[in-house]
């Protein structure tokens, strides 16, 4: 039987707030929030040198150019008031920045401002937790968090930490994410075995107590790695078709279909969807057109409630009501 029509609610809505109010939406109790999460992971060095990666070169290793990424983003960003993105790795941001002519850098200053171009984490990298010392964390999460401040003041505080690649987690961490202010974490890398326990126990979010009576911090594994849903893929290394036509019932109701599976993981009926992956969106253009041809299909179903949540610090704070309700997880 088609979904479309067994009373499923399906919600998105798009929202863009001045920073001096809350960026955080009213979600609905008796819908699905679906909360878009259009992003790149850009490691700060792997098979190729920062710059190699920054400047695209070396296409023989892997096609990846961050640069590219962050001009096609901003350009993006700027045709349609509608659209947000996050940026984690600062390192990057940082180079791309000082290339900038002063028109651009007002440019994005005011979608900084609006809460369109969000910076999450904040850190010059993703650090590893396993190997790396603590002073080391406290390091590189300072100069990148330090250049945010100067560049764009306040606004640009980011309030959700993201390690969606590192290799295994340390309460250390967890605890100084809470030392820090952030309100939440969110990470994709975890044990094949606790993932499904996790996934059958509704348990992918929780309370994380890094130290004994002492920080708690909300904290969220990704359901689907840090990509998004099969057949959803629009980047240019992706082999995902097109949306043609926003009418096109099949793929909507596969993605209906992901979208209802993905949330059965969860306690609250807020679901994080990640629609972006290792450099990715390189044009980002081609995302965002068929992420809209998705929005526009669902606002004109009666049988479904649309619009779109557009940034992972929204289901964060949509779910900061619930906590009570979620387990509390010492490690």
């Amino acid at each position: 039987m088609d979904l479309l029509f067994q009373g499923v609610s399906f919600f998105f809505k798009t929202i863009v707030s001045s920073p001096k109010k809350s960026n955080c939406p009213q979600t609905l109790d008796n819908v699905l929030n679906v909360h878009f999460i259009p992003h790149t992971h850009d490691d700060v060095g792997w098979l190729k040198t920062v710059d190699q990666y920054y400047y695209g070169t070396k296409k023989d290793v892997t096609i990846a150019s961050v640069q590219a990424i962050l001009d096609s983003v901003v350009e993006a960003l700027l045709e349609d008031k509608n659209r947000r993105f996050i940026y984690v790795e600062i390192a990057f941001f940082w180079k791309w920045w000082n290339e900038q002519s002063e028109h651009r850098k007002i440019e994005v200053e005011k979608l900084v401002n609006e809460g369109r171009l969000e910076f999450i984490n904040g850190g010059w990298s993703m650090n590893d937790e396993a190997a790396a010392h603590y002073n080391a964390i406290i390091d590189q999460m300072s100069l990148g968090l330090r250049f945010l401040n100067n560049t764009f003041g306040p606004v640009s505080k980011p309030k959700i930490a993201w390690q969606i690649d590192p290799f295994g987690h340390s309460k250390e961490q967890a605890n100084l994410f809470h030392e820090m202010g952030f309100k939440g974490l969110y990470f994709a890398r975890v044990d094949h075995a606790d993932f499904d326990k996790r996934k059958k126990e509704k348990t992918l979010e929780m309370i994380w107590e890094g130290r004994p009576n002492g920080s708690r911090l909300f904290t969220g594994i990704l359901p689907n790695h840090y990509v998004p849903p099969t057949g959803f893929c629009f980047d240019i290394f992706c082999n995902d078709d097109s949306i043609e036509d926003e009418s096109e019932i099949l793929i909507m109701n596969q993605f209906l279909n992901e979208s209802i599976k993905q949330s059965s993981y969860f306690k609250t009926n807020n679901l994080p969807m990640t629609m972006g992956g290792d450099f990715q969106y390189t044009d980002a253009f081609g995302w965002f057109k068929n992420m809209d041809k998705i929005i526009s299909y669902f606002f004109r179903q009666e049988e479904t409630k649309c619009g779109l949540f557009n940034s992972i610090l929204l289901h964060g704070s949509s779910t900061k009501k619930l906590q009570n309700r979620l387990s509390y997880q010492k490690r």
